[in-house]
């Protein structure tokens, strides 16, 4: 007899919402914010080798690239700020791949990444791609955020980071919110700085 045919790989993940969402079509109606945020709270940034008690989370991450987002542009709308803390939402089903993993496995993993993005931007009223300035302003408070994470927490030599994520002007450690967090906490101000947010687009 011939052999049964296989059914095909999984290419969903259940989500403790009870939402179940397909990694290769996502739908905006699948993405839920209870589920980033304990997703994002428990994903560790630097592969976890930080200093402290708890892990620096993706959430914590997404907040301090939002806050600095915010101070760059005073002027940045509500929807500028929000895309900036969802800006590595994805990472809530993907995880948080450092950079050199990224270039070894290639264009797969980030067509996953933009599918899962598009979906998340749908979901909270946001435009699927942004604008050219909002992404190269997020960026910019990404490699901020960066610096002062690899140096503060991750072990990085100050000349080593500005080296990898360049050297900010205009900012401090003590200026940041760089002490890691227990994931409940992290998870709620997730949460809440979403929701206040939403009420400005």
């Amino acid at each position: 007899m011939p052999d049964k045919p296989s059914a095909p790989p999984r290419a969903w993940q259940r989500m403790l919402s009870g939402r179940r969402l397909d990694l290769l079509d996502p739908s905006p109606l699948d993405v839920e914010l209870s589920d980033i945020a304990h997703g994002l709270a428990r994903v560790a940034r630097w592969n976890g080798q930080t200093r402290g008690d708890h892990a620096f989370s993706v959430a914590q991450h997404s907040l301090l690239v939002e806050a600095i987002v915010a101070r760059l542009e005073p002027a940045a709308t509500g929807q500028i700020r929000l895309a900036a803390l969802l800006h590595d939402a994805p990472e809530y089903v993907i995880g948080d791949m450092i950079s050199p993993f990224k270039s070894v496995v290639g264009g797969g993993y980030k067509e996953v990444e933009k599918r899962l993005q598009r979906a998340i931007h749908l979901r909270f009223g946001l435009p699927a791609e942004l604008p050219a300035g909002s992404t190269k302003l997020i960026k910019r408070a990404d490699q901020i955020a960066a610096y002062f994470e690899a140096t503060e927490l991750a072990g990085f030599s100050a000349k080593e980071a500005a080296q990898f994520f360049g050297r900010p002007s205009g900012f401090s450690a003590d200026q940041l919110q760089l002490a890691p967090r227990p994931a409940k906490a992290a998870q709620r101000q997730f949460e809440e700085q979403v929701a206040a947010l939403a009420t400005l687009i």
